[in-house]
């Protein structure tokens, strides 16, 4: 089976996509929360740390998730692959 160009190019800009969301996840989940304690500021008058436990890394994963549905749904019409309705 041959994949044509418009298929390559699609393929390689998912897997650019997914690369960088998963780098962005993993700072998140694993950085972040290691090195919270180390990071003694207030962040809307709570402690940085407890922030990121509570909050902050869910309100990341939305806008992960949020942004992954946009940007593929945009790059499926940009490569003639989009789901009709």
């Amino acid at each position: 089976m041959q994949v044509s160009e418009n298929h390559q190019r699609y393929w390689q800009k998912n897997l650019r996509i997914t690369a960088i969301l998963l780098a962005i996840w993993f700072v998140v989940t694993f950085v972040v929360g290691f090195y919270a304690r180390d990071l003694n500021f207030d962040f809307f008058g709570w402690p940085f740390s407890f922030w990121m436990g509570a909050q902050g890394s869910l309100v990341i994963y939305l806008v992960i998730i949020g942004y992954y549905s946009y940007y593929m749904n945009k790059l499926d019409q940009e490569h003639g692959v989009a789901e009709e309705e």
